[in-house]
């Protein structure tokens, strides 16, 4: 049936990032409204985002073009051009391939409902600004990378070894 039960529909609450960056995404819950419907062209998350939350790592997508609509509370948009603030009815986009990492928080104090719309191209790569940080996907597998190329794997046994930053 295409009527989505919006409260039965799959829930993620943390992001896929490498540990420890996961945790900071804790309070975040999308409920994956595609997925629901089985959707596989595009994404549709419906987003709360509790007071002092973030939306993700500020990044950028080499290919899949994103969305956000707000449906209620307000967020920062902060991104390469500086900070724009979002209410209900706003929205904002950001084509694939151009170089602008984004991320919204919530500095209100009350929680942010948002939907999240997203292109789902068979292969990309995104560029996290802040961190030395690159996903890659490719046919629905996700593994992550440094600037350079080194699979995390290897930077995390590196770190682990030093003790230190890589």
């Amino acid at each position: 049936m295409p009527k989505i039960a919006i409260r039965k529909a799959p829930v993620v609450q943390e992001a896929d990032y490498p540990a420890p960056l996961h945790m900071e995404f804790a309070d975040r819950v999308r409920r994956r409204l595609g997925d629901a419907v089985g959707i596989t062209g595009f994404g549709v998350n419906l987003t709360t985002l509790p007071a002092g939350a973030r939306s993700s790592l500020k990044h950028w997508h080499e290919v899949e073009d994103e969305m956000v609509f707000v449906l209620s509370g307000s967020l920062t948009l902060i991104d390469d051009d500086g900070e724009t603030e979002i209410g209900p009815g706003e929205a904002a986009g950001f084509p694939g391939g151009v170089s602008n990492a984004h991320h919204f928080e919530n500095r209100g104090s009350e929680e942010v409902v948002l939907l999240e719309i997203g292109t789902r191209p068979k292969e990309d790569r995104c560029h996290y600004a802040e961190h030395d940080l690159i996903a890659h996907d490719k046919d629905g597998t996700t593994w992550f990378t440094t600037r350079d190329g080194t699979p995390l794997s290897e930077v995390t046994t590196r770190f682990e070894q030093t003790g230190g930053d890589t």
